[in-house]
This record gives structure tokens, sequence and C-alpha cells, in this order.
């Protein structure tokens, strides 16, 4: 971090260009949908059709990933510049019955995100500090746990029902990241991301850096992650778009109907994790496999696994943990969806 003497006296913080690079940033991240109904429709395709579809799919997501982890890492490195990774543990970790936990949880649960736009706030909280098993917790949440979510199943089957999986969902985040973190599995972190956390340490004083050095950390820190990680996530997403725009709804709706075998809840949780997409995208999935019979416990864990255990969000991941830590997260967290499934097959 530099100094003011290593700059030879106060400088002025850009807050014109500062301002000017948010008002681009939001005026590109509302203008994604217009932009790839407008690109599709140049090329010629119609979304109607399978590659119609997957290419709309790949040209709304990449953008709105990338956005997010630029602006999520950017403010996430300013912050550094005011919480060191001692006073950011002591808020989120080790209190008793991993209050930590529950509160990357609860974060999660208000931060409507599908997996792989997750990974860049995931990312922040482990280059600041935070502890492994927290930052599994939100990671969990966010995509898992969410209003749209909630008000599908509030609209469909009742509060009741909406409750229920609230409670179940906030269960696995909160029981994962306990299980992880007493796991000590922080070795498996990539090389890279743990000299980040530990390069953190208090080498100067947080309290005399001027609003310019702030900001440029914050810049620092988008070209180190950003540049780091660019390429996992368009491959991520391109595996996603792939899929999502190819796979056959009845063949799905044949295999999690309420007659099917006992093997059909955790064949559903093992289809959904090579496809991507948020809450809001496979509502309409879940909708239709309802509505041609689907046990709605089979097609909650199937709705589950798209959004919180997919195969592109482990491509993305695999750029920050090493294999072993990626098999440990996706182990456990179908254990907990396929007890989600059993709870709601049982009682519904």
């Amino acid at each position: 971090m530099s100094t003011l003497a290593d700059n030879g006296g106060a400088r002025r913080a850009p807050w014109g260009w500062l301002l000017l690079g948010l008002v681009a940033w939001v005026a590109a991240y509302a203008n994604l949908l217009p932009f790839a109904d407008a690109l599709v429709g140049a090329l010629g395709l119609d979304r109607s059709t399978h590659l119609g579809e997957a290419i709309h799919f790949f040209v709304y997501d990449t953008p709105k990933v990338l956005l997010l982890l630029t602006g999520v890492v950017f403010v996430m490195g300013v912050i550094h510049t005011f919480v060191t990774p001692e006073r950011t543990r002591a808020l989120l970790a080790g209190r008793r019955l991993g209050i930590g936990n529950v509160m990357a949880a609860g974060l999660g649960v208000v931060t409507p995100f599908c997996s792989c736009s997750a990974v860049p706030l995931f990312i922040g909280f482990l280059s600041a500090g935070v502890p492994l098993g927290v930052t599994f917790s939100f990671l969990i949440a966010a995509p898992m746990v969410n209003e749209i979510a909630l008000a599908l199943l509030f609209g469909l089957f009742g509060w009741q029902v909406a409750l229920l999986y609230l409670g179940l969902g906030l269960s696995v985040a909160i029981g994962a990241g306990l299980v992880i973190g007493r796991l000590g599995m922080e070795k498996h972190l990539e090389d890279w991301v743990r000299a980040m956390q530990a390069s953190q340490s208090a080498d100067y004083d947080a309290t005399k850096l001027l609003w310019a050095e702030r900001i440029a950390a914050g810049v620092s820190h988008v070209k180190e992650i950003v540049g780091r990680v660019w390429r996992w996530i368009l491959l991520g997403i391109a595996v996603g778009a792939a899929i999502h725009g190819y796979v056959p709804q009845d063949f799905m709706a044949a295999i999690m109907g309420k007659d099917a075998p006992w093997w059909s809840l955790p064949a559903a949780v093992v289809l959904g994790v090579p496809m991507y997409t948020n809450a809001a995208g496979i509502i309409p999935v879940v909708e239709a496999l309802l509505g041609k019979g689907a046990a709605l416990g089979t097609v909650l864990a199937f709705m589950m696994s798209v959004i919180a255990l997919s195969l592109p969000e482990m491509i993305i991941l695999r750029k920050v943990l090493k294999l072993p830590l990626i098999a440990t997260f996706a182990g456990i967290v179908a254990t907990g969806i396929l007890l989600v499934g059993i709870v709601f097959n049982a009682v519904l």
C-alpha cells in the first residue's frame, strides 16, 4: 500500500471518474436484457429455438457476472483499507453456536444471486480473511434460498411450505458451512488466494490513508482478481448456456413423477448439477414439472441442485479452490439437498 511519502504529498480522490464509472456500470447492468435481445435478433435467431436460447443466455449472463464481479471486488478492495482481516474474522466468526455462519447465510438470503454471481462475493470474503466455513454458508444460501424461490412456493403452496423451504435451506447452508469450517480445509485453497490472505497484514495504518489511495486499492483488487478468474467465468457460463438451451423438459419430468422409483430423487439432484441458471430462470421449468405431476420434494431438490450446486459454478470455483475442497463442498451440499427433498416428499 502506498503512503503519503511515496506519493510526494496528498492526492485528490478521482471522484469524477468514480461517479462516471458508477453511472456506466448501472447503465450497462440495466440494459443487459435489451442488449441480449437485440444481439440475438441481429443474428437472425429465435429464442424459441435451442440455439437461440443458448446464445441469448450466454450473451446475457456473461456481462452480468463480469459486472457483478468487477463491482463487488472493487467495493471489497476499498473496504479492505478500513477493515483488517482480524476485525472481519471477529465480526463473522468465532462466535458460539456458529453465529458467523448464521450471519453469512442470512446475508445470502437477501442477495438475489445465482451460484456463479455469488462467487464474486465469496472470493471477496476469502481475500478479506473471512473464515472458509463462513464464506461457504454465504455461497450456499445466496442462490439456494432467495425471495424469488420463496415467492413461488408461497404462491403455489402457501406460507407453510415457503417457511419450511426457508428453514431447511438455511439449515443446509449453515450446517454445511459449519462442517467445512470444522474440517480445517484452508490448505485446499489455491495458493494465490492464501497468498492474498497472508498479504492482508497490518503493515500500514488504515486511519491515515487518503481516499485516493483507498480507491486505488479497489482498482488494484479488480485487476488482481478479475484478471485471474475471467476465463473460468466465460468457460462456466458457456457450459451452462449450452445445457440451458438443449435440456429436454419432458425427459426430466418422466423421471421425477410422484410414482417414480426411489432413485428418482438422487437422480434429480445429479441431473441438476450440470445445469446453470438462477431461481428466476428455473421457475418456468419447476412449474412445468409440477404441472406434469412431478413430486414437490424431488422438483425442489432438482431446483436447489441447479442453483446451488451447478457444474459451471464448480468450474469457476476451481480457480479458487483445489479439488478436495470442491469435492467436499459438493458432497456436503448434495447430502443436505437430498434431505430437503426427502422431508418434502414425506410431509406433502
